[in-house]
Parts: C-alpha cells; sequence; structure tokens
C-alpha cells in the first residue's frame, strides 16, 4: 500500500473534484482543502468577482499562491481548480509534493452537472458545451501528464469513486 499524505485531484469543472475530495478524504481520515474554496476565504469574494475585476490572469495568480500553500501541507486532500494545471509551476508542485488523481468526465457530463451553476464564469457564454469541448482539448492532455492515476467520474457517483481512488492507493 502507498501510504500517500498529500492527495491532489485534478480535472475539468463538474468532474467532482470537492465532492469526491471530501469523500476520500474522510476514507483516509485526511483534511479536506479546495483551492477555490481558499481563494474566496482569502479574498472575501466569489470567483466570479474576481473573475469580473481582476480577468483570469488575476484569478490566475491568486490560484497559484494557494495551490503553492496548499501542496505543501501534510495528511491533505486537496480539490484544485479546473485551470490549475494550466500554471507549469503549479503541474510541477502537484506532481512532486503528492499523489495525483484526475477525474476525467466528458464535456456533455460536464455540461449536464454544471449548466445551472452561476459560479462558472468561463462557461458564461452563449455556447458552455463548446466552451467546454475548447477546454478539454486544451486542458485534457495537462491533466494525465500530471497524474499518477486517472479515474472516469462519468455517470458514477461519488462514493464509487471514492472508493475506487482509496481502494487503488491500496493496490500500489
Amino acid at each position: 500500500m502507498v501510504r500517500v499524505n498529500r492527495l491532489f485531484l485534478v480535472g475539468p469543472m463538474g468532474a467532482g473534484k470537492s465532492t469526491i475530495g471530501r469523500q476520500v478524504a474522510a476514507l483516509l481520515r485526511m483534511e479536506f482543502e479546495d483551492s477555490d474554496h481558499e481563494i474566496q476565504r482569502r479574498t472575501g469574494v466569489d470567483i466570479p468577482t474576481i473573475f469580473d475585476f481582476e480577468g483570469e490572469e488575476g484569478f490566475r495568480k491568486r490560484e497559484k499562491a494557494v495551490i503553492e500553500d496548499l501542496t505543501r501541507k501534510d495528511d491533505i486532500v486537496l480539490a484544485t481548480g479546473g485551470g490549475a494545471v494550466l500554471d507549469p509551476d503549479n503541474r510541477r508542485n502537484l506532481s512532486s509534493r503528492g499523489y495525483v488523481v484526475y477525474l476525467h468526465c466528458t464535456p456533455e457530463q460536464q455540461y449536464e452537472r454544471t449548466a445551472r451553476d452561476k459560479n462558472r464564469p468561463l462557461i458564461k457564454t452563449g455556447d458552455p458545451l463548446a466552451r467546454l469541448r475548447q477546454l478539454m482539448d486544451e486542458r485534457d492532455p495537462l491533466y494525465r501528464s500530471t497524474a499518477d492515476l486517472v479515474v472516469t467520474t462519468e455517470k458514477r457517483s461519488a462514493q464509487s469513486v471514492a472508493r475506487e481512488i482509496v481502494r487503488k492507493l491500496e493496490e500500489d
């Protein structure tokens, strides 16, 4: 069994990183953190507000600082934002400081899960499904190159995915 004291979840919006991360943390008796929630806690505003005032570039700077800090914590399961892998330093910190799990699902499944969520500034567009497909094309290779393990969340419960992740850790 691999003793993992830092488990990092990457993947697109709507893949279930936060929900699954909480369950994995409970199963492993570890602390759960969410980089987006930490950004909101530090700034006192929601993600769309940060995008409105600072743009994506400002948000990514904040995200990088939070990931730098959180990837140094022990006994943590960290859910990262969907775009965290865009920054090479983030990818390096994630892969060198812990065990990375890529939670994969299709853009269609993402759309189904995020269509009514108003806190997703990157898909506030006339055709959110097309945008999700574009983001997946850009980011999937980065998720895969950063990950130690790829797990699909497609049409699965968070509980079954969480159990699979813990089982795979026990097998290694």
